[in-house]
């Protein structure tokens, strides 16, 4: 990774350094760029986000599972023919498809197991659910151990996907970036999970779940986000991380 500051040849072993070690400025840059190409912004949310909405809306309206399954594929793929048309990054509207394609076989194996038409929609949101949970647990269990998932950024635009462990000013800004970027998600799984489960057990009525996760999924979940990812663009526009300078007698 090139520093952000000039240096003239001929500087020594601190030249070295400079070249080996990024500057304050370019890690935070790194980190703003590659964290914009990951979330896909607005964007991103809205085609992550507005088939789960719609499937909740038309199964709410219609009752019927087959009607709430095509609304929501349906939406995914005016989606996906816009960014065809426009010939840009069909990752976030491909991850909504991929999300609609697992729900929809979980649906099918509730049904294969004799569910309701109930139980069938509450199957559609369990792998959300799952999915949340299991990267929460990977990804905050590596950050709880000192490798913070955003600290890969660093490495992987740098050519060296380990170096930036060295420095513990990088790893603490990463940590938290990291912290902040897990939050929305947990914080959904915390509070979707147990009414899944309830609804799931016939302990709450299963249309208000049902309700109740569609709302939390994308309403909650949006806020969160926007609220989360505000916080990580205002720590990284601050530019006050300073990196720790290594020994240069080698």
């Amino acid at each position: 990774m090139s520093p952000t500051s000039e240096s003239s040849a001929g500087d020594g072993p601190a030249d070295d350094h400079d070249h080996n070690h990024p500057t304050v400025d370019t890690v935070e840059a790194v980190v703003r760029r590659q964290m914009s190409a990951g979330l896909g912004g607005v964007r991103g949310m809205l085609e992550a986000g507005v088939p789960g909405l719609v499937f909740t809306i038309a199964w709410l309206v219609t009752k019927d599972l087959k009607t709430a399954l095509i609304a929501s594929a349906a939406t995914a793929v005016v989606f996906l023919l816009v960014r065809l048309v426009q010939r840009s990054s069909l990752q976030y509207v491909g991850n909504a498809i991929f999300g609609i394609l697992i729900g929809f076989a979980v649906v099918r194996l509730a049904q294969s197991m004799g569910g309701s038409a109930e139980e069938q929609a509450l199957a559609y949101f369990l792998p959300g659910i799952l999915i949340s949970l299991g990267y929460t647990v990977v990804v905050g269990g590596l950050c709880l151990i000192g490798w913070p998932f955003f600290g890969f950024f660093i490495g992987v635009a740098s050519g060296d996907p380990l170096e930036w462990h060295q420095d513990k000013q990088i790893v603490k800004l990463c940590s938290r970036l990291t912290w902040l970027f897990l939050a929305p998600g947990a914080i959904g799984v915390a509070i979707q999970g147990p009414i899944w489960f309830l609804a799931w057990s016939g302990v709450i009525d299963r249309d208000w779940a049902i309700l109740a996760l569609g709302i939390l999924r994308t309403g909650l979940g949006w806020a969160l986000r926007i609220a989360c990812y505000g916080t990580m663009i205002w720590l990284l526009a601050r530019n006050h991380t300073p990196v720790q300078q290594q020994a240069q007698a080698q």
